[in-house]
């Protein structure tokens, strides 16, 4: 009788606790709602992402020309033409349109990157912190052996012997990141597999999945999804410097990094438009940079 009721009873203490941890989690994410809307700083630079990604969502609505389409007798405009509000290129191409659907490019090769090493990375790093041992071991040995690199030279020689292309430059930013979110994702994993609840469930019979899924994910997800965050800007930054070096994107494809390559020639005849890509990479950067502190200090429950 006491072998087939056990099984019920720790059930229901498992279900106790999800729901217990169910309603603390839905009070400490209206905590942090609550507090991110106090920052005006990261208000600010959420609105500013927000409006930058509906400009090139909606920029076969909203450009001006055609990105493709030049004219040799009106190439480096300066900024205020009439009908070109921020000049031409070296090829007579509206720089207005071309920064539109180059943010396509840029902010597609920033994020996904990012999205699939965050995927791959937590699955990793949090069976390597929660298993721990041999596989402990082997995965985090590994992951060293990248960190013996700097991410910019490593994501260069592994672009360079893949070639060219926007696939071999997003394969090449997802490997370079994967390392640095398995290290987040372990540490964070270390220091929850030995708590209380976590014990307590253990006890209980939970299988190691069950823990991981009930106990573990909702406390170690949102320290790594900050960090990830804060990796945008890095990875958009080194996709616009994999596209100058001609590892990225190709020409004609309107790309950020891949405009700052081929108006540098430009930058002592019409200095304003050849640097408008580098200010458009620039301001991402760091509202991303800054929108990823404001998260980080509005999760923090100490703060």
């Amino acid at each position: 009788m006491s072998t087939a009721t056990t099984p019920t009873a720790a059930e229901a203490e498992l279900a106790v606790q999800a729901r217990q941890a169910a309603q603390k989690s839905e009070g400490y994410w209206a905590g942090v709602w609550k507090r991110l809307r106090r920052d005006p700083v990261t208000i600010a630079c959420a609105s500013i992402l927000l409006l930058m990604l509906l400009a090139i969502v909606f920029a076969p609505l909203i450009a001006p020309h055609d990105p493709y389409q030049g004219s040799m007798i009106r190439r480096l405009r300066p900024v205020g033409t009439d009908n070109y509000p921020l000049g031409t290129d070296e090829l007579g191409r509206d720089i207005l349109t071309r920064l539109l659907y180059g943010g396509r490019l840029s902010w597609f090769m920033g994020i996904t990157p990012v999205v699939l090493a965050f995927v791959i990375g937590s699955t990793l790093g949090i069976i390597a912190g929660f298993v721990g041992g041999k596989v402990n071991m082997a995965i985090m040995r590994t992951t060293d052996v990248f960190y013996a690199f700097p991410s910019v030279l490593l994501a260069v020689a592994i672009s360079g012997a893949l070639g060219a292309g926007i696939e071999n430059a997003i394969l090449a930013l997802t490997m370079v990141f994967i390392p640095q979110i398995i290290r987040v994702a372990e540490s964070v994993t270390q220091g929850v597999r030995n708590l209380d609840f976590v014990d307590a469930a253990r006890a209980s019979g939970a299988s190691g999945f069950t823990i991981v899924r009930v106990h573990v994910l909702g406390n170690v997800l949102g320290p790594i999804f900050v960090y990830a965050t804060s990796l945008i800007s890095v990875c958009m930054i080194i996709a616009s410097g994999l596209s100058f070096l001609g590892l990225g994107t190709k020409p004609p494809e309107p790309e950020w990094g891949l405009m700052l390559n081929t108006l540098r020639t430009a930058i002592y005849v019409q200095p304003w438009v050849a640097v408008l890509p580098g200010v458009c990479i620039f301001i991402t950067s760091i509202c991303f940079n800054l929108l990823a502190d404001g998260l980080r200090q509005a999760m923090d429950v100490k703060g």
